[in-house]
């Protein structure tokens, strides 16, 4: 009897075994979900993942070489850099070959440009190149044709390039990113003239951790204020806190120009007082100061929002229990209300310091040369010297430090003690 029933197979009313009933049901529910969130997931695929995937492609494509000089590319692979002499009268037939082409498809500039972030003059050689091509006789011999052009296609140094950069791959924009070359003799630092990322990359992340212990220190007594007053009072100062959004960011920055000059109003205000002579007037724009000033007074409602939302929570009577016990004010602050306030500041801190770390308006108006961040110099390469291969490398680079300093923070305060409320 107990067999017999233990062989039954459960159904639903519509006669289907309930354990498949049960995961088809589970799987339109699976569905339901999947099809809610499909347009979010969609628009982040296309505005978050897809760039950012393909400036990871963008800083290690190099297609350019290949697809403009193939026959080249191939004939070079017999070719020795070490053995002193430019290549034969064989590598220059097939650049002949590729040059006509490319100067009919107007591509030999582009290839110019490219290369010239790696050799100068390799632009103009091939702009020449391209103006004179069209006259050369391919029944002679092209070598001398293409020396008589410009004698730079005589110099080993120029085919080393060409070969060295012909792979579809380079490592070359991470090696510039970090002040070092690519050459045919290996990788090696740039002269100490040169080399300004890394440095950059070090005031980046210095000022951005200035700038959002700043924001700590203003912006913690004001969300302790806040969350301590009266509701209809803590509103009417939210408001005052959350007027900067109300105004463009490139006027408030600009302000913070007219304000910082030497003949600004703090200036004057200093001389006025007697704090600083007329002759002695501080200077804090075009430097760091002027930056961290800027960009706190911009960045300072990032952190007082999480803060108070966290603070709001923690409720009054634990302090005056602290206090009931024998602890005086500051005890009682320190040991019971602080600990509690620190997921605020942990959400605080990192938006602050990440937000901080990808500003670049704000610096290139009010930081001068020694002011501005990498992020400025991102935007050059992407906008002004349109090397976007170099602006794509520190663009990942700098991804990959916020990601790494994300995971040191994990380790030493823990992502799980980040709250907004």
């Amino acid at each position: 009897m107990s067999d017999t029933a233990s062989q039954q197979v459960l159904t639903t009313q519509d006669g289907k075994p309930l354990k498949q009933a049960l995961a088809s049901a589970l799987r339109r529910e699976k569905l339901r979900a999947l099809l809610l969130i499909a347009p979010l997931l969609i628009f982040v695929l296309l505005t978050f993942a897809a760039p950012i995937a393909d400036m990871l492609f963008r800083s290690v494509e190099n297609g350019i070489v290949e697809d403009t000089l193939p026959k080249t590319v191939d004939a070079l692979q017999a070719w020795d850099p070490q053995s002193g002499q430019s290549p034969g009268e064989a590598v220059f037939a097939a650049l002949y070959d590729d040059m006509v082409v490319a100067v009919e498809n107007k591509t030999h500039t582009r290839l110019g440009s490219r290369l010239n972030y790696e050799k100068t003059g390799i632009s103009s050689l091939f702009r020449k190149t391209g103006r004179r091509v069209g006259k050369m006789d391919a029944a002679e011999p092209l070598k001398a044709q293409f020396i008589k052009a410009d004698d730079k296609w005589d110099e080993v140094e120029t085919w080393a390039t060409l070969k060295l950069f012909s792979p579809r791959i380079t490592p070359a924009y991470f090696l510039a990113a970090g002040d070092a070359q690519l050459t045919p003799d290996g990788i090696k630092m740039k002269p100490a003239d040169e080399q300004i990322y890394l440095f950059l990359f070090w005031r980046t992340l210095f000022l951005s951790v200035v700038i959002t212990l700043c924001c700590l220190l203003l912006g913690y007594p004001i969300a302790f204020l806040l969350a301590a007053l009266p509701l209809r009072t803590s509103n009417i100062l939210m408001i005052l806190v959350l007027l900067p959004f109300w105004t463009s960011l490139l006027v408030r920055t600009s302000a913070w120009k007219v304000l910082l000059q030497q003949q600004g109003v703090i200036n004057d205000f200093l001389v006025w007082t007697g704090f600083v002579s007329d002759a002695d007037r501080l200077v804090m724009i075009n430097n760091q100061t002027g930056t961290i000033i800027a960009m706190t007074h911009i960045l300072l409602p990032f952190m007082i929002l999480p803060l108070y939302s966290v603070m709001k929570t923690i409720s009054p009577s634990y302090v005056r229990a602290a206090k009931s016990l024998g602890a005086n004010d500051w005890i009682a602050f320190w040991r019971v209300y602080f600990p509690q306030s620190v997921p605020g500041i942990g959400a605080g801190a990192v938006l602050v310091f990440i937000l901080a770390i990808g500003y670049y308006i704000t610096p290139e108006l009010v930081g001068g040369t020694s002011g501005i961040f990498i992020s400025n110099r991102i935007a050059y390469h992407i906008s002004s010297s349109l090397n976007w291969g170099l602006g794509a490398a520190l663009g990942a680079l700098l991804l990959i430090a916020v990601m790494i300093l994300f995971v040191v923070y994990d380790k030493i305060v823990g992502i799980d003690n980040v709250k907004l409320g």
